[in-house]
């Protein structure tokens, strides 16, 4: 899951696939807020299914909660596909994949472990918590353990979805070439193709085709990931041709509340993928167009940007809190509102902390650059023109 505030390696072309009357593309690069709006967003609907899960509703309000979150397992759809688009919006045409790889590792590993940690001292020091074998701990701290089922809940259940990243990221140095060479028909085939994917994994999996659930198989999430790479593609190139925002989100609104209606687990992804898909390019256009978005807000742009730390920690909040409030308590309206709020609060507050005083500082440690040493005086006097080059080709890097 990226950080979507990303800033736009390339102009856009002015043809993004809007009305003839909106203004053309800026001729700078431009961030893209409306997409760190609503990864807040995504992350709150995970928060919400995990409320439901842990029963702290009964009655009217539990249905209620049911009906409002009981699909918030989609929001890590959402996250696959936007992690497809941002990385593909800000990919560097030149870029080395070990570089690449080292960025991306110093975007979500230092919180993985920080909250890996904290899962291990949980296992260690809480009764009838679950405690890791070896392989399970060694799958986790290597981000593999969405390979193989007995392993993908263990330890801090909601970092399945990183190993899928992870596996993304070592695809991603071959997606991005192949979409560079294909045109605009190529890539949009490519995208139908992702589409076409999902729907026959989903059909598979409703059908037992395979001994276990496909939901947390990396290989499996994949074309949610090509199909986020598909949308960036076509609107760097101008041929985006989806509908606005307040459609897309109405669709992607649709498909969410169809989810109850299919099997549990991989099928809820043919409901929301097509929303989803339609959703964040539609926000990135209205971005770059300077038309209004309810994404872009500030507060929800900041809140988007501790998103990450957030979805990593909230789970572990509510698995601690089970030891003081019991196993699914079932409290009435007001005092289930009431416990809900403070495990909001307190899993917000540490995701700020993790944010502030980890994701931020981690990463500008793993991306500061090694000093070169000085060159001799003779070379300095002889070559100053190529070394101010170099230089600035590794400042670009």
């Amino acid at each position: 899951m990226t950080t979507a505030t990303t800033r736009a390696l390339r102009t856009p072309p002015a043809r993004t696939g809007g009305p003839a009357s909106r203004p053309s593309p800026p001729t700078a690069p431009r961030s893209l807020p409306s997409l760190t709006g609503l990864r807040w967003m995504a992350a709150l609907l995970v928060f919400g299914l995990h409320v439901h899960n842990f029963g702290y509703f009964s009655g009217t309000a539990a249905r209620l909660v049911r009906w409002a979150f009981g699909s918030g397992a989609t929001g890590v759809s959402f996250f696959f596909v936007l992690s497809g688009f941002v990385l593909t919006w800000s990919a560097r045409p030149n870029d080395r994949a070990v570089a690449f790889w080292r960025r991306r590792v110093a975007r979500i590993y230092p919180v993985h472990l920080v909250t890996l940690t904290a899962a291990l001292v949980m296992a260690y020091t809480l009764a009838h918590e679950p405690r890791p074998t070896v392989r399970q701990g060694l799958a986790n701290l290597l981000m593999l353990h969405s390979w193989w089922r007995p392993w993908w809940q263990t330890l801090n259940p909601v970092s399945w979805s990183l190993a899928c990243e992870a596996f993304f990221y070592a695809a991603f140095p071959l997606l991005f070439p192949l979409l560079r060479r294909l045109g605009a028909r190529g890539t949009t085939a490519l995208g139908a193709l992702s589409v076409a994917a999902v729907m026959a994994l989903a059909w598979t999996d409703a059908h037992h085709w395979w001994t276990y659930s496909l939901y947390s198989l990396p290989a499996a999430r994949l074309p949610e990931f090509v199909l986020g790479a598909v949308a960036a593609r076509l609107v760097l190139l101008g041929r985006w041709r989806g509908p606005g925002l307040e459609a897309s989100l109405a669709l992607a609104v649709i498909g969410y509340f169809l989810v109850p209606q299919v099997t549990p687990g991989y099928s809820a992804t043919v409901c929301t993928v097509l929303g989803f898909a339609l959703l964040i390019p539609a926000a990135a256009v209205a971005d770059l167009h300077g038309l209004p978005s309810l994404w872009r807000r500030r507060w929800l742009v900041r809140l988007g940007e501790v998103s990450f730390a957030f979805y990593m920690v909230h789970l572990l909040v509510l698995r601690a809190a089970v030891h003081l409030l019991g196993a699914k308590p079932h409290f009435g309206l007001m005092a289930g509102l009431t416990v809900t709020a403070v495990l909001f609060t307190v899993s917000l507050a540490l995701s700020w902390v993790l944010y502030e005083a980890v994701e931020c500082p981690a990463r500008r440690l793993l991306l500061r650059r090694r000093q070169r040493p000085a060159p001799p005086a003779a070379e300095r006097e002889g070559e100053p023109d190529r070394a101010r080059r170099t230089a600035s080709a590794a400042a670009r890097d």
